[in-house]
């Protein structure tokens, strides 16, 4: 692997297995890496606010023996007073690993380029690469494989989960679709796309983009959606974009377009009755919870790898 990881695009499939064959065998025995980051130290950078991001990072430390600290850009001189670089420079003297959950990604690049420890993108406005790594464990707990099938995405496809969806499943052999309004807005970046047929033409798999939420859902293994109103979308879009999102939203009607074992995830936070219904979420398809624990243990696996512990 490379010191960082910025995006999962960077990944191959084999590296992308590593990790997800590590982070099962944390699940199955946490006990036996108790004490593999002891006296390794942390530093998360938080511009977004989180819940998940910082439990998972801050808990998978200490349960490896290591120690996180936590650093709200909020109340630091990071790109004001001083520069990502030097703040990137500075920590490294520090630390041994550095997260950052960023708005900007080309301030990530360049805190990961003058860090002289690895760093792990936490999420920034493109991409959201943690996050996919547990999806991917989970659907293969579910499925028993991840050759083959079949993720629906419905909703803003112009986000940092669809980018990195796109990238994750066509680089491990997943056929997706996304279902979304047309027009730049709510497409997914160009470049992603043309990135992921790329990598689907290796890997064997299909990537559909399409304005039918039903076409996108037919035969679905996985129907995925996440919200309408992500972080750097202003509040006075929003019933703009409940208008516009409307037809995607998940519920039982269009659930029964996937297979019938199909399973319903959300990388959360999720809102009721937006993206999704509450019999979808809370129903008996839905994995959003498990995808919530598996960040622990992708996590896990990913600090022990780019930090060369075993």
């Amino acid at each position: 692997m490379e010191k960082d990881l910025i995006d999962i695009s960077q990944l191959t499939r084999n590296e992308i297995i590593a990790i997800l064959d590590l982070a099962d065998q944390i699940k199955a025995n946490p006990n036996r890496f108790s004490v593999s980051l002891k006296e390794k130290t942390l530093l998360m950078i938080f511009e977004k606010p989180s819940l998940r991001t910082r439990l998972s990072f801050e808990v998978g430390m200490t349960q490896m023996g290591g120690h996180a600290i936590y650093y709200d850009i909020a109340s630091s001189p990071m790109g004001k007073k001083e520069s990502v670089a030097d703040t990137a420079k500075t920590a490294s003297r520090y630390v041994d690993i550095i997260m950052a959950r960023m708005f900007s990604h080309e301030q990530l690049i360049e805190l990961a380029q003058n860090a002289s420890v690895p760093v792990i993108n936490a999420l920034t406005d493109f991409s959201h690469p943690c996050q996919i790594l547990g999806d991917l464990q989970t659907i293969r707990e579910k499925k028993g494989k991840l050759i083959g099938i079949k993720l629906a995405y419905l909703g803003d496809s112009n986000n940092n989960v669809t980018h990195s969806l796109l990238h994750g499943c066509t680089l491990v052999g997943m056929d997706i679709s996304l279902a979304c309004p047309k027009g730049k807005a709510y497409e997914p970046n160009s470049k992603v796309l043309e990135e992921a047929k790329r990598f689907a033409k290796v890997s064997g798999s299909k990537v559909v983009l399409t304005n039918s939420a039903e076409e996108a859902v037919k035969e679905a293994d996985v129907v995925y959606t996440d919200s309408w109103m992500s972080y750097h979308i202003p509040v006075d879009q929003n019933e703009k974009r409940v208008k516009i999102f409307k037809p995607y939203q998940v519920n039982s009607k269009l659930m029964a377009h996937a297979k019938p074992d199909a399973v319903f995830m959300n990388c959360l936070p999720a809102m009721r009755d937006m993206e999704q219904t509450p019999e979808v979420i809370d129903g008996p398809q839905s994995i959003v919870f498990d995808q919530a624990e598996n960040r622990l243990n992708t996590q896990k696996a990913l600090m022990l790898l780019l930090l060369k512990v075993k």
